[in-house]
């Protein structure tokens, strides 16, 4: 499965729509099983959880702050709903603005997971709370149709996936938050998903979490002009359990992210997926279009592309890291960031020629998608810096201010980079 969530081998919580395909949150399974099943226990206290948020110093969020919060762009959270109420969000949810059709419940979270991308996006930290990457930024609501929900009844009143893709393409939300998956294509999906494309609005989506297991290629990630984010630990190393293939374009910080425990928004956990990666790159993308408001979804992508850290080339993306490791900073501190025309499409090599299995085929439409290859290459890399002849802080991706700075590392590791991409 494409996206099931679990905490290393812990408890899944994984979803199946309407159409009897799978759907999951890519994200660490949520729950105190979860928690004893992999060892890890809920913070002590809330107020000591910014601490625990060390991408925060990693990615130099208070430097970046000095020059944009978000402020100005709202971000679509398509997920198991978002609760307003948490003190971390109180003001920063748009309830009010989640159009009448595609409304049931999305201000109810009955698992938890979607209040805490939500918190990971826009949170202001207030009460103890977790604090956003984009604390000026909007949130805009939205629960689908996923199985988990109290009755057969809730699951039918909610809304498909591509119902909600459609709306939200039709609002002003700039970003559309999609930390979750599913392991085959849907012709339906994907005309929603083309729609929202030509509304110009930047879609990111988790690539998995499965990769340790079988790997499948997974959904909405790999639809074209989709963002596949990738998760990457303190170090920029990919996790073991990240979906890798020719659809993953940038990683993020995805492990030992805080999130809540469960719907009972009591304590927070530490967790590991590609949803919270999602969740982080959105943010960066919010940050980054509010300095720059006049620039295109494609400009915004750009941008995040090229001054993302990697050490290999950037016409030879990995499909592991894919461009590299997200690095907002970089484009906030250079006021004239020439970000390429407006109406060319960063990623037009791999959205023209679409994701492949491992034979090199594309995937078919009503059957589950082929396992991505997991041999790798000799020589690779599964973590990333910037170029290597470049002696400054360029180099890192995760640079925290004093002694506890944890820089990229170059060459090793587990894993090594396949180079395949969406395009031959």
């Amino acid at each position: 499965m494409a996206a099931g969530i679990s905490r290393r081998g812990g408890l899944s919580a994984s979803f199946v729509g309407r159409n009897g395909r799978r759907v999951s949150a890519v994200c660490s399974a949520l729950g105190a099983l979860a928690v004893l099943s992999a060892g890890l226990a809920p913070s002590a206290a809330a107020a000591d959880i910014q601490s625990r948020q060390w991408y925060l110093s990693a990615m130099k969020a208070d430097e970046m702050w000095k020059v944009s919060t978000g402020k100005g762009v709202k971000v679509a959270v398509v997920d198991t709903g978002v609760n307003p109420e948490t003190s971390s969000l109180k003001g920063q949810v748009l309830v009010d603005e989640v159009p009448k059709a595609v409304s049931y419940k999305a201000a109810e979270d009955y698992l938890g997971h979607g209040t805490s991308m939500a918190e990971i996006i826009a949170g202001t930290g207030a009460g103890g709370g977790l604090k956003g990457l984009a604390p000026g930024a909007k949130i805009i609501p939205y629960r689908i149709a996923l199985n988990g929900l109290n009755s057969e009844t809730e699951e039918e009143k909610a809304p498909l996936a591509a119902t909600v893709i459609r709306a939200v393409a039709d609002s002003d939300a700039k970003i559309i938050n999609m930390s979750f998956g599913i392991d085959v294509s849907d012709p339906v999906m994907e005309t929603a998903i083309k729609y929202a494309q030509s509304k110009g609005k930047m879609m990111i989506a988790g690539t998995g979490n499965d990769a340790e297991k079988k790997n499948f290629i997974g959904y909405p990630a790999a639809y074209p002009y989709v963002v596949g984010v990738a998760a990457a630990d303190k170090s920029g190393k990919v996790g073991k359990f990240s979906e890798h293939g020719n659809y993953v374009d940038l990683a993020a910080p995805g492990l030992d992210i805080p999130t809540w425990c469960d719907a009972t928004f009591r304590s927070y956990c530490d967790g590991v997926g590609t949803s919270m990666a999602t969740a982080i790159a959105s943010a960066s993308a919010a940050l980054v279009w509010s300095a720059h408001p006049k620039w295109t979804a494609n400009q915004v992508l750009a941008s995040l592309i090229d001054t993302a850290g990697r050490d290999w080339a950037k016409n030879d993306p990995s499909t592991y890291l894919g461009y590299g490791l997200i690095r907002p900073r970089k484009v906030l501190e250079q006021r004239n960031f020439n970000p390429g025309p407006a109406d060319t499409d960063p990623l037009a090599r791999e959205n023209a020629t679409g994701v492949t299995d491992a034979a090199g085929k594309a995937p078919s439409a009503s059957t589950p998608t082929s396992p991505q290859p997991t041999k790798a290459t000799a020589g690779g890399k599964t973590s990333a810096a910037a170029s290597t002849s470049d002696t400054s802080d360029n180099t890192t991706m995760w640079v925290a201010l004093g002694a506890a700075a944890a820089v990229l590392v170059i060459g090793g590791g587990a894993f090594a980079v396949l180079r395949s991409r969406r395009a031959t």
